[in-house]
């Protein structure tokens, strides 16, 4: 080991701590109203048991990859290593709320037994991590990176680019002049007065609005002195306790949980594989392995304590380490978690800060993410990018739909797929491409890059694989079992057939000789 000793903290540390504490603070808002208003959750089990315990395994987390980033510099003697990104999954936050919670709570009528199943969702999760922590670093060597970023990408897009942008305009004197503010700074270089951290500017611009508008009568941000005031009754100490029993207790509901949990235990292992190799090619590499074992234990500690949400490598290294993050903003960041979470100070951050004021910034990070998929791949990659991300698109498409038929007290089965297929809505095919998008993405994305590279029989192997997954429902399906979506494995198995006969007996031009792409194996 060597010598060297890395700085704890840097100047480039506050823009990441403010652009990461604030993303870290919105998940926690947006939690924090899930449970109170969509759950119906008393508040002594939200802000007594459920945010402490959320609050240790952030800090966990972020602590750990602090240490693990430390390790890395000393290691090479770099001064630029940044710190992964970690925190509560987002697409499974919402997910375990209204597909696994949500309607045990309403079956049983207890909100608590929603809890608790959301606890053993957790709790089988965890171990599908830990385990697959040791398969991840094959899997990530035999993929193409077009078809790891590709992915990513989309989720970059639909699911965290998308509802930023819509509340942005939903109230843009807020959203849009804060996000001026954040492009200003992170892209085009602008230094505010001394030093003040673009994230910091772009929060107290939005707050000052929202609050002024307040004071006119206009109310732009929806704040109210009556909502904040109220917040102030949540503030207290409160630790998090074991909830042994709790997490038990739910495994009543085990047929319902393994439905969803063993299917997003590898959409998470294939995330946070992404997320490595996203923070690889920005110059950072860690061991994959022990990044997603780390994942399932914290997650794993964090629903022991009453924590009912996954922990995650998050998307969006790069961006944090554009603005200067490196060690210190991850483990600021934990600190800061605790601080907010064990003393009920989020429910009074809640109604203090307009959440369209902190949008700017995950639009930022999904800016950025996709910017990076095309920026370091071989351009000849570029339409495989875009074949991995549509099912991502998908699969925000159909949420769109289900969650407006929804809000209109009907279904999709019950208007008929006819009568939405007659105004242009496809409903169905958006259900099956969207169908466990990130692994849909990933195959799709390295089947096409194989084709471009004139690896047909590599092409090959990743169809025949798409189609057991398919058959086994973790891709093109909305649940596990045999037989899912049978026609779309005839499909792939039909593509793989035919790629072995290419590989046989086609005659091709010439291999495209990609001067990018040895670039980018070089660096690898």
């Amino acid at each position: 080991m060597s010598a060297f000793k890395p700085k704890l903290w840097t100047p480039g540390d506050w823009n990441a701590y403010f652009g990461f504490g604030t993303n870290i603070l919105v998940n926690l808002l947006v939690l924090t109203g899930l449970l109170r208003f969509v759950l119906k959750m008393p508040d002594e089990i939200v802000f007594g048991r459920i945010l402490p315990a959320t609050g240790l395994m952030l800090c966990l987390s972020t602590l750990y990859y602090a240490w693990l980033a430390y390790r890395l510099a000393q290691k090479t003697g770099r001064t630029d290593v940044c710190a992964l990104p970690s925190g509560i999954s987002v697409p499974h936050m919402f997910v375990v709320v209204f597909v696994i919670m949500l309607p045990i709570a309403t079956m049983t009528g207890d909100p608590v037994k929603g809890w608790e199943a959301g606890l053993t969702w957790v709790f089988v999760q965890s171990f599908v991590l830990m385990v697959g922590g040791y398969v991840a670093p094959f899997i990530r060597k035999i993929t193409p990176r077009a078809a790891l970023l590709g992915t990513l990408t989309g989720v970059s897009i639909a699911f965290i680019s998308l509802r930023p942008a819509l509340e942005m305009f939903m109230t843009p004197v807020i959203g849009v002049t804060c996000f001026a503010i954040i492009l200003l700074s992170w892209f085009g270089g602008v230094r505010y007065f001394k030093g003040i951290p673009a994230g910091l500017v772009a929060i107290a611009v939005g707050t000052l609005i929202a609050w002024g508008s307040t004071a006119l009568g206009l109310n732009y941000g929806g704040m109210s002195v009556v909502k904040l005031s109220a917040s102030v009754a949540n503030f207290g100490f409160s630790m998090p306790l074991p909830a042994f029993g709790h997490v038990f207790s739910g495994f009543q509901f085990i047929g319902v949980i393994l439905v969803t949990a063993i299917p997003f235990g590898i959409y998470d292992l294939v995330e946070a594989m992404d997320n490595v190799e996203s923070a690889a090619v920005a110059g950072d590499s860690f061991p994959t392995t022990r990044v997603l074992t780390a994942d399932g234990v914290i997650s794993l500690i964090g629903c022991l304590m009453g924590n009912p949400f996954i922990n995650a490598v998050y998307i969006g290294h790069p961006g944090w380490k554009a603005m200067g993050g490196r060690v210190g903003y991850s483990a600021a960041t934990g600190i800061t978690v605790i601080v907010l979470s064990w003393f009920g100070v989020i429910a009074v951050m809640s109604s203090l800060i307009p959440v369209v004021a902190i949008s700017p910034i995950l639009l930022y990070i999904g800016m950025l993410i996709g910017a990076q998929s095309f920026q370091e791949t071989p351009k000849s990659h570029a339409p495989a990018i875009i074949l991995a991300l549509l099912p991502h698109l998908a699969a925000w498409g159909k949420l769109q739909i289900d969650n407006a038929l929804g809000a209109a007290g009907t279904s999709a089965n019950a208007v008929g797929m006819d009568a939405l297929g007659q105004v242009g809505v496809l409903y169905h095919g958006l259900a099956v491409l969207g169908g466990g998008s990130i692994l849909g993405g990933l195959m799709l994305g390295a089947i096409g890059v194989f084709v471009i590279e004139r690896q047909f029989v590599r092409g090959a192997a990743f169809a025949l694989a798409s189609a057991a997954l398919t058959f086994f429902g973790f891709m093109h399906g909305e649940s596990i079992g045999i037989g899912q979506t049978p026609t779309v494995a005839v499909s792939y198995l039909a593509v793989a057939a035919i790629l072995f006969g290419c590989a046989k007996f086609a005659t091709t031009s010439a291999p495209v000789q990609h001067a990018e792409l040895a670039e980018a194996e070089a660096a690898a």
